[in-house]
């Protein structure tokens, strides 16, 4: 009895512990970014002010005042809502499909799906700048930016939604059926409301993957539909990186997600826990 008592008590302490320093350890990188966006481009890079200085607000002045940082935020809030809903739009009836008609080819066609997303982006990157520029003339729109973020994350989307809508019960479907319900009706009346947590911790996902994909929409856009990323991008110069500005512009891009994750939670959690336990 001893013995099991200590071993509880060593659990109690050893793996809280242990979860908490690791929390911290993922956690220090965004600290320092924090940390970092209060000191000078100057003191930044400077041993004797690495936890001793100044603190100053004037890379964030900067950045609103001479960056313009409201229209790339305002660019990155267009292209990823209006990229999460397209991919749901059109993810939705795909996982329906996929999970309530399967066929002989449903798996396969997931792993096309999936394997889609190991191509490597530099491989398409000069035939689609070549093509957006001088055959289509969308170069540097929200358009672009928009089609590109959704077809990159749907795989993803529709995997996930795939996966929560297995978890319900075929007879409710055929249930709604037998009712005289339509397909648009069985998505939105039946299937959605019970799968609502997935559909959530989906779409969340989905546009925090659309607002911090870098490659894209650093090299598709110049001046108009440029996002944080983009933003973020310009502030080196041949001299180097100013890591005072740097670290300014990225906690005000990372935050904004941050905030939405936090309220969000509930669902996320929800979500991804969708179907474990029955």
């Amino acid at each position: 009895m001893a013995v099991v008592a200590q071993s509880s008590t060593f659990s109690r302490i050893f793996w809280p512990t242990v979860a908490w320093l690791t929390a911290m350890i993922f956690f220090f990188p965004i600290f320092w970014m924090v940390f970092t966006s209060f000191k000078t481009d100057a003191d930044a890079v400077k041993p004797e002010y690495l936890f001793f200085f100044t603190p100053t607000f004037e890379n964030y002045l900067n950045m609103t005042e001479n960056y313009d940082y409201w229209r790339f935020a305002i660019n990155s809030v267009i292209t990823s809502t209006f990229a999460t809903a397209f991919a749901l739009v059109v993810g939705v009836p795909c996982a329906y499909s996929m999970a309530f008609n399967p066929t002989p080819a449903t798996k396969n066609i997931l792993m096309w799906m999936l394997s889609t997303k190991m191509l490597p982006a530099a491989a398409v990157l000069y035939p689609m700048t070549f093509l957006t520029k001088n055959f289509l003339g969308i170069y540097d729109t929200h358009f672009l930016v928009i089609v590109v973020l959704m077809l990159i994350n749907l795989p993803i989307v529709i995997w996930m939604l795939f996966t929560y809508f297995k978890e319900i019960p075929k007879e409710i479907i055929e249930a709604g059926k037998m009712d005289g319900v339509n397909t648009w009706g069985e998505i939105k009346d039946i299937l959605i409301p019970l799968a609502w947590g997935g559909v959530a911790s989906t779409a969340l996902l989905c546009f925090i993957f659309c607002w911090n994909e870098a490659y894209w929409t650093v090299r598709l856009t110049t001046t108009e539909a440029a996002t944080l990323s983009k933003l973020i991008e310009g502030n080196r110069a041949p001299e180097g990186l100013f890591f005072g500005r740097l670290s300014a512009v990225s906690t005000a891009a990372v935050g904004p997600i941050v905030v939405l994750g936090w309220f969000c939670q509930r669902q996320l959690v929800q979500g991804l826990t969708f179907g474990a336990v029955k």
